[in-house]
């Protein structure tokens, strides 16, 4: 048993765990994270690959054990409860977006948009947008749109065409979703809990397709190390999911915007200087 891996697994699932919900990406932070580790010398860069996307069902594990009691009504009053039908058929139809576009451009992009510059010019933009967006929110205090239950089909739909920016990386997949709707006319609590909702198919759906698809790469004895960054990511996403539910309540997002633009700015002087190489 390799200790300072398992190490390093535990590290990288933190990374993930506290980065995936907040609007600040975690692709970007699993970069800088793997290559101050030097994870995927460790296990060689196609598995890591892998680890970190199976990861991310750790995380949205935490969301599910947060919002229990919502996905039980949810799943137990698909056949009775209209309210539960309506906001099961916004989370489908807020998901569909992403499959569609992932299957169709997720190669191309992975292909020809993983640099440093776009990583940064991503970090950088949504931070401005971030710092947009809060200029409207606080110029309309009362949103269109209170709670998920107030939201529309075709406010679904909208959230999830936004969501498929978080192709693009650097973007942040909670970054987008929640600023697009807070600029569509959602509350800030009411974008934040799409996001987490949305979040549950679209990433559990990534990581069963990414193992499947790169399977010939795994074996049962890289089970213990998949298991330590998952359980990692699971606990440091409970614990950053529970605060930014607290948050959100009290709070705007301006500071998250400008620890964007630094990390955009970080990015490029990293990559121009040779401290980093940020590639895929």
């Amino acid at each position: 048993m390799d200790i300072v891996l398992f190490m390093k697994s535990a590290l990288m699932g933190i990374v993930e765990g506290l980065t995936e919900f907040l609007p600040i990406s975690s692709t970007g932070h699993l970069i800088l994270a793997d290559s101050l580790l030097d994870f995927a010398r460790s296990t060689g860069a196609d598995k890591a690959k892998v680890f970190e996307i199976a990861i991310q069902t750790g995380a949205i594990f935490a969301v599910i054990l947060v919002y229990l009691q919502r996905v039980k009504d949810t799943v137990t009053g698909l056949f009775s409860d209209p309210k539960a039908q309506r906001f099961a058929l916004n989370v489908f139809v807020g998901f569909l977006p992403a499959v569609v576009m992932g299957l169709a451009v997720g190669k191309a992009i992975k292909a020809h948009f993983f640099t440093a510059t776009v990583v940064a010019t991503t970090f950088i933009l949504g931070g401005v947008i971030i710092l947009i967006a809060e200029r409207f929110a606080a110029q309309r205090p009362q949103q269109r749109v209170q709670t998920v239950d107030d939201m529309s089909l075709m406010d679904a739909f909208k959230v999830g065409v936004i969501q498929c920016l978080a192709l693009i990386p650097g973007t942040s997949r909670s970054g987008a979703t929640i600023i697009g709707g807070m600029l569509m006319g959602l509350s800030r609590k009411a974008a934040t809990d799409f996001s987490f909702f949305l979040g549950i198919p679209t990433l559990i759906g990534a990581g069963v397709y990414s193992l499947y698809k790169e399977r010939a790469l795994l074996s049962v004895n890289d089970l213990p190390l998949f298991s330590v960054g998952l359980v990692f990511a699971f606990v440091s996403a409970w614990l950053c999911v529970r605060w930014l539910i607290r948050y959100v309540s009290s709070h705007n997002f301006v500071p998250f915007a400008w620890y964007r633009i630094a990390f955009g700015i970080f990015i490029l002087v990293s990559a121009n200087m040779g401290w980093m190489t940020w590639a895929e």
